[in-house]
This record gives C-alpha cells, structure tokens and sequence, in this order.
C-alpha cells in the first residue's frame, strides 16, 4: 500500500533543499555584485600620482622657514642651504580621487622596481597635509633639517654630487583610505635641475597583483 503521508514528507523536504539551494545561490550571486559595485566605485574614487608633465603649471612652494622654489612642469628639486636639504616634486594625480599626502621616504641610489616598498612605520610624516585634486596638478615637499642626523648628510652629499636618490610617497584619498605608495626616481638634468620619474605604485588596501600563487 502506498504510503502517501511518507512520499509528501520526502517531497517537502525536497522542495525546501531545493529552494534552500536557490537561495544560497541567489545570494552568492548577489554579495558578488554587491563587492563588484564597492569594488568599482573604489577605483573611481582612488588616487594616482605621477610626475607631472612638462607642460603643466610651475608650481611656487615655501617652506615655514622662508625658503621658496619654483618646480618648472616635468620637475624637481633638491637643495642643500647651511646644512639643510630642501626637496620637492611637482606632481600630477591621474586618478579619479582627491590625494592627500600623508608621509615620505628617501633613500640613496637609483630605485629598483623590484625591490619592495618600505614598511610604513619608516615612513617620515608630512608636516601639513599636502592635497592632489583629481586629474590636476600639485606638488610634494619635505626637508632634512638636522647637520648632525647621518642620513641627512648622506643625502646632503648626493645632492651636492649630483647623485640619484629614491623617493616614496604615502598618500590616500580624503578620509585616510585606499593607502597608496609611490616609487619616484630624481635624477639630474641640465642646469642644476633634476628629474622626477614615476617607478611604481602600490596599493595597501588590496593584494598586489604582481604576486601570483605559487
């Protein structure tokens, strides 16, 4: 004799796996598109600078000690006064959100692109916020006041020498996220002026795409 009760109990509860099944696909599907549109709305907002290009606007810096420059499109500059190194970089932000400068590191020698970036806790605080609009123009500045510090002589003679030396940049959007560092390259040019080339970037917030699994 069939047993009618037992086969509806079997067909309810496979038509809840079913439905549970659905479910948890419709949901997989939906967080996906959900993290797709964070993620997209992210890269739009993100920050990206470079140097800036020959035909952008000279840019006028001061410093709180009186000290002042003009970076010519395309440029830096690096100075040495009674003991005191004074550098700065014009820069232009090819991303789609506002950057704030946050912090720098310096270093001697030619950058290596295949060498990883500093921890961040090496990295010196900026003094003031320095701000990028997006798709616009700016500059970075920083000094190296103390004679007796080690590196500041170090760098002080490459400068003198007409070394090249490394700089990286810590900067994110206006909030203090999306932490981006960026590699530059100053090497000199004609008339005592040097030159501002863009190496690398990397993105704090999200894995490193040059990192493939083993």
């Amino acid at each position: 004799m069939t047993d009618w009760g037992t086969i509806a109990e079997v067909g309810t509860a496979a038509g809840t796996l079913v439905l549970a099944g659905a479910t948890y696909s419709a949901v997989r599907s939906s967080n996906r598109s959900a993290r797709i549109a964070e993620r997209s709305l992210m890269l739009g907002l993100r920050p990206v600078l470079i140097g800036s290009r020959y035909d952008d606007p000279t840019e006028k810096v001061r410093w709180g000690d009186g000290h002042t420059v003009a970076i010519h499109g395309g440029a830096a500059t690096l100075e040495v006064e009674d003991g005191i190194v004074y550098m700065a970089i014009g820069l232009r932000n090819v991303g789609e959100g506002l950057a704030v400068l946050q912090g720098w590191h310096v270093q001697l020698g030619r950058p290596n692109a295949e060498d990883p970036h500093p921890d961040v806790e090496e990295f010196r605080r900026q003094r003031r916020d320095l701000y990028i609009p997006a798709s616009g123009t700016g500059f970075w500045q920083a000094a190296l006041r103390d004679p007796a510090d080690e590196q500041t002589r170090q760098i002080a003679a490459a400068v003198t020498a007409h070394d090249e030396l490394s700089i990286h940049l810590l900067y994110g959007d206006h909030e203090g996220g999306q932490l981006t560092i960026s590699l530059f390259g100053l090497r000199p040019s004609r008339d005592d002026a040097w030159v501002a080339e863009i190496g690398r970037h990397w993105t704090l917030d999200t894995p490193d795409p040059r990192l493939r699994p083993e």
